[in-house]
């Protein structure tokens, strides 16, 4: 079992990990002692857990999260290639920055990750001295919980440095993103803007009849109810046919590349287009209008209605055009 070290400031700290595929043997494992350079809060999503990766590039998921509103320690910062800010939380645990705010560094710290075991925060102490300050001693281990550690003032400027540079990166990366971040502010608003009228549009039309070849507004079929909706709420000219519409935008979600695994509702985004059948041949189309429901001019019997995602009948490909 790979031991993981979550970083702690101004105590030591333990984790109890219990679980068949967790527990191997019963021993402390004490990391190197490190200087945590800011502290931060996740700002994620309330009673949601922010993913903790292996690196901050093209890392994988570690299998356990930061729960929203804990406060972690940042030992490092980084920028991927994308440019955007990383913070190191353990010997290899990175989280994304955007997903946090800074906190002070007085505030106590929590480390709070929750894991597909079981894991519980023990409570810690922390002791100090007239001539040294504290330094941080991370542990991951089974009923045990480590001793204090001191650092002399070659440490303290250490830790200055570290601050400094971390500030650097920080003020770095901040300035590389913000114009982007400006342009990607303003798109997103307008993607929001177009997809809650496309929103309102087609649920407008649930209840109207299913013909083949219709092209509204009194009667659809499947694929002229997305031209129709997309082109009066959203002045968004797509093309008339599944066959065409498949070829249009960005691939999200595709049968074959996921294994064979359902597309899940918090991969989607409210007008995201769904398919049914291969890309070289889709039978149907529908609109996401969110909370897992779709509206779609169905069968003839049906008409057009607002439906649930559901394993059954899930979709293959899934497209974005917003």
């Amino acid at each position: 079992m790979t031991k993981h070290k979550l970083f702690k400031l101004g105590a030591a700290a333990a984790l109890t990990v219990t679980g068949v595929s967790a527990i191997t043997s019963l021993k402390t494992v004490r990391a190197a002692n490190f200087t945590a350079i800011k502290r931060v809060k996740i700002n994620y999503l309330p009673g949601k857990g922010l993913n903790i990766w292996t690196n901050y590039n093209k890392g994988k998921f570690m299998g356990y999260r930061a729960k929203d509103g804990t406060i972690w320690n940042v030992a490092e910062t980084a920028v991927d290639k994308k440019g955007n800010l990383w913070y190191k939380v353990g010997t290899r645990e990175w989280i994304e920055a955007r997903y946090t705010v800074d906190v002070g560094m007085d505030t106590p710290a929590s480390t709070n990750a929750k894991t597909k075991d079981k894991v519980t925060n023990v409570s810690t102490k922390k002791k100090t001295s007239k001539k040294t300050t504290t330094k941080v001693n991370n542990v991951i281990s089974l009923g045990a919980v480590t001793k204090k550690s001191t650092k002399t003032k070659k440490s303290t400027k250490a830790k200055a440095a570290k601050v400094k540079k971390a500030k650097q990166i920080v003020d770095a990366a901040v300035k590389k993103t913000a114009k982007k971040s400006t342009t990607k502010k303003v798109a997103s608003t307008q993607a929001s803007s177009k997809a809650g009228a496309i929103v309102a549009l087609a649920k407008q039309q649930v209840g109207k009849p299913y013909a083949w070849g219709a092209n509204g507004p009194d009667s659809f079929d499947c694929s002229s109810l997305v031209q129709y909706v997309f082109k009066n709420a959203a002045g968004m000219n797509l093309p008339r046919t599944t066959y065409d519409q498949v070829k249009v935008g960005q691939t999200v979600y595709q049968k074959s590349q996921a294994n064979g695994q359902p597309v899940s509702a918090s991969n989607l985004q409210v007008g995201d287009l769904l398919f049914w059948g291969s890309e070289s041949a889709p039978y149907h189309v529908a609109i996401y209008i969110g909370n897992n429901q779709y509206v779609n001019a169905a069968t003839p019997e049906q008409g057009t209605i607002l439906q649930t995602m559901t394993s059954y009948f899930a979709p293959t490909i899934v497209k974005r055009v917003l």
